[in-house]
């Protein structure tokens, strides 16, 4: 799915991430600035693009800003910004009717 907007999610805050979704032809790009790049670093970035695709986005570049996030909070991160990043606000997977 493409994406209609760049959108934000998350905090640089500790144990958080920041996720931005930008449009961009050509394909999934993802860039990650991670304080535990060297250890968990490959292991982000797989999980990023398995939330990206199990979404449906295949035209996007990911930038993250990871702060020690667990992986709930990444890929929670991510499908916020997807969100966004379309414009759904309603009918949310998640499914909050109270926000609906």
């Amino acid at each position: 799915m493409q994406t209609i907007k760049q959108a934000v999610a998350g905090t640089v805050e500790s144990s958080d991430a920041q996720v931005m979704i930008l449009p961009q032809a050509g394909g999934l790009k993802i860039t990650l600035d991670s304080s535990v790049y060297d250890q968990y670093g490959q292991h982000i970035i797989a999980l990023i693009i398995e939330t990206a695709q199990a979404l449906g986005l295949d035209d996007a570049l990911i930038k993250v800003v990871d702060k020690g996030a667990l992986d709930c909070t990444i890929k929670a991160r991510v499908e916020t910004a997807y969100y966004r990043a379309i414009g759904q606000t309603t009918n949310l997977p998640w499914g909050c009717s109270k926000w609906q």
